[in-house]
């Protein structure tokens, strides 16, 4: 396995298996379900936020506010958007970044009507002085504004309608303690399993009008990485392959094929993530490497390889973090098809027969 040149330019969240949103994914507008009951997976989450928007429904009021938080395509939009459908109000929605002054997000706010739901994505990326212009709006429902500059400047306070703040993000520990500590409802999304994510995919083939099997279904939410814009993204995929070919019918095997041929394996790995674990174990032995090093060879930031590369490696058990460096685990070796180097199968021989020989009180066997 020869590692391919990188483009350092490129980003990394435009891979295929990237939870994060691209162009190509407006294609899933059609494939979202628009109730708590079409929505499939997060069965705790959506069963807690059903009793909240009930409730706010009988006592006629706005529903407390709603941060969801979450690794990126896991449904927080889709969430936002049944919540404002299930509670028969309006939704808004923009992005953190997006909101550059007070002025704009004064004027949100003073367009939203009772009861409606402001969607806020990646609110980790407020501008710390929005957010102070934030707090009053969510506690009072008022706005507090400063028009003017030096002697002249005077402050105005403008009362709000009674309003949903749904804030989304995928580093909920970069939000202040002040911002999230006025959210009543926190919610953390979870990976799917294979077999939810399988239901997600018969449907959304369904909804495409491509007869795909069973076994087709099963091998596409496998490969999906626990996440539902990485399976309907490998769908579309593997449609075209089959519309090109001339398949009336997808199954297991044509799946497959489509998935090798972009370059998606049996577990979900990606080639960037292959090129990860062939550069440690082809020319640093397996480990341990620093990560500094791994970012030279690999010609990637540091921040690309802890952020985007490492968490599926880790959560798969591939590779280990330690105090020396990062190391390919037995897993990781058994995945690449390769034998544990003679060096690292003595250690763990010793480490077994250590562990065997160990009489509970810290001491060991006698020698």
């Amino acid at each position: 396995m020869t590692p391919a040149a990188s483009d350092s330019d490129a980003d990394p969240s435009d891979r295929l298996v990237a939870g994060h949103i691209r162009p190509e994914d407006a294609g899933d507008v059609s494939l979202r379900p628009q109730t708590f009951d079409e929505f499939i997976g997060q069965r705790l989450a959506c069963e807690n936020l059903r009793v909240f928007v009930q409730a706010a429904r009988t006592r006629g009021e706005a529903m407390d506010h709603v941060l969801l938080h979450g690794p990126p395509g896991l449904g927080k939009t889709t969430l936002a958007q049944i919540i404002a459908r299930e509670l028969g109000v309006g939704f808004r929605a923009t992005a953190g970044p997006m909101i550059a002054k007070a002025g704009d997000l004064a004027a949100i706010l003073t367009n939203l009507e009772k009861g409606d739901v402001l969607f806020i994505d990646e609110i980790h990326r407020l501008n710390p002085a929005i957010e102070e212009v934030l707090y009053p709006a969510m506690e009072d429902f008022q706005l507090d504004l400063i028009i003017g500059e030096g002697p002249a400047a005077r402050s105005v306070r403008i009362d709000l309608k009674p309003f949903t703040l749904v804030g989304a993000t995928t580093r909920s520990g970069l939000l202040t303690t002040p911002l999230r500590d006025r959210f009543g409802i926190p919610v953390r999304l979870n990976f799917y399993d294979p077999e939810d994510l399988e239901v997600i995919v018969r449907r959304g083939a369904g909804k495409l009008g491509m007869d795909l099997t069973a076994d087709g279904a099963a091998e596409i939410a496998r490969r999906s990485r626990g996440t539902p814009r990485v399976a309907g993204r490998l769908l579309r995929r593997v449609r075209d392959f089959g519309a090109v070919a001339g398949r009336a019918r997808v199954d297991r095997v044509a799946t497959d094929a489509a998935l090798r041929r972009l370059e998606v394996d049996a577990l979900g790995l990606d080639a960037m993530d292959r090129r990860y674990l062939d550069c440690i174990v082809r020319h640093h032995g397996g480990g341990p490497v620093g990560v500094e090093t791994l970012a030279a060879a690999l010609s990637e930031a540091r921040d690309t390889l802890e952020e985007v590369i490492e968490p599926f490696l880790i959560q798969q058990g591939l590779i280990q973090r330690t105090p020396r460096g990062r190391m390919v685990s037995e897993s990781g070796y058994r995945h690449l098809g390769l034998a544990l180097p003679p060096s690292r199968a003595e250690a763990r021989q010793f480490d077994l027969l250590d562990d065997r020989n160990d009489t509970g009180d810290g001491k060991g066997a006698p020698s």
